[in-house]
């Protein structure tokens, strides 16, 4: 009895109810043998009928006998008590108001939640450990000295040094023309123009990518006083999406400490687009979807795919 008091549970009500339990199928089973068997052969109809009722009558009697007495041993069983050797804080177990102040349930619940987090945690920095892309300066390791030198890493190159890098990537992609802009002393803004497909205006602050808008190669990407219009959102709903996913991969290729090889893979990535209306979905095989094309390109294979296709 005294295990019986620790757990909160009157045992003896248990094994009762056990075999309640027991009984009760087997009333139940004999109910749908009854039914399964229907009218036993006599003589007459109305002798058959009689016989089939009285057994069916009394089967369910007896179903309702032994609910009955199932749900009597119920209220005898008791409830297990919730309280669990966690130190002094099994304590607050015994709170007499624990209805109005449970905070010993809830220091039960936060500590099974701050276990799960932990292995969820632990999993997920070993999936992250396995990446091959490496992005951070801290995970080069033995790696970085067969490197080549990086470039300097500082936020200020030299304009010399950024005109060189954007003239070398341009070389890379004839059908992609870049014109350089200095609006603003040594800031740079390229205007991209890709083809007959589109036009886009990559602001860079020195040789980091700050932001880029895309518009159709139709339209005007000056404003007023014969500036570029570096705020303006394209009239198009595709080539607005193409700007949504161009921020996307902007914050997907970074590598700070080789600011050339992030502009070099972004434009890569924008190069992508030259067939924008030409490339159906890798996943539907269809060109249009909701009236737009594939606007999505995927950042490692650049294969197209409609922005609801991607997920």
């Amino acid at each position: 009895m005294a295990d019986a008091m620790n757990v909160g549970v009157n045992l003896e009500a248990f094994s009762q109810a056990i075999n309640a339990i027991q009984a009760l199928r087997s009333s139940v089973t004999r109910v749908f043998d009854s039914l399964k068997d229907g009218m036993k052969n006599k003589e007459t109809l109305e002798g058959r009928e009689k016989v089939f009722i009285t057994e069916f009558q009394d089967n369910l009697q007896s179903v309702n006998r032994d609910l009955n007495e199932l749900e009597r041993l119920s209220t005898l069983v008791g409830r297990p008590s919730e309280s669990h050797p966690l130190h002094n804080s099994g304590l607050l177990s015994l709170d007499p108001v624990q209805d109005k102040t449970p905070l010993y349930s809830q220091l039960l619940q936060a500590y099974k939640w701050s276990n799960k987090l932990q292995y969820h945690a632990g999993l997920a920095s070993s999936l992250l450990n396995q990446q091959s892309l490496k992005r951070s300066a801290n995970q080069m390791g033995a790696s970085a000295k067969r490197r080549p030198k990086v470039q300097p890493s500082t936020l200020v190159l030299p304009p010399q040094y950024v005109d060189d890098v954007i003239s070398r990537i341009g070389r890379m992609f004839p059908d992609m023309s870049i014109e350089l802009f200095r609006p603003n002393g040594t800031s740079a803004v390229l205007l991209v123009t890709l083809g007959k497909v589109l036009k886009a205006i990559v602001v860079m602050r020195s040789l980091f990518i700050d932001r880029t808008i895309v518009r159709g190669f139709s339209e005007n990407v000056y404003s007023e006083d014969g500036k570029l219009d570096i705020w303006s959102k394209s009239n198009y709903q595709a080539f607005q999406k193409v700007t949504d996913h161009a921020t996307t991969a902007l914050l997907h290729y970074q590598l700070p400490q080789m600011p050339d090889v992030v502009v070099r893979s972004f434009m890569t990535w924008l190069r992508s687009y030259i067939k924008l209306f030409q490339t159906p979905c890798q996943r539907c095989g269809k060109f249009l979807q909701e009236g737009l094309p594939p606007t999505w390109r995927d950042f490692r294979t650049l294969e197209a795919f409609h922005d609801t296709c991607r997920q």
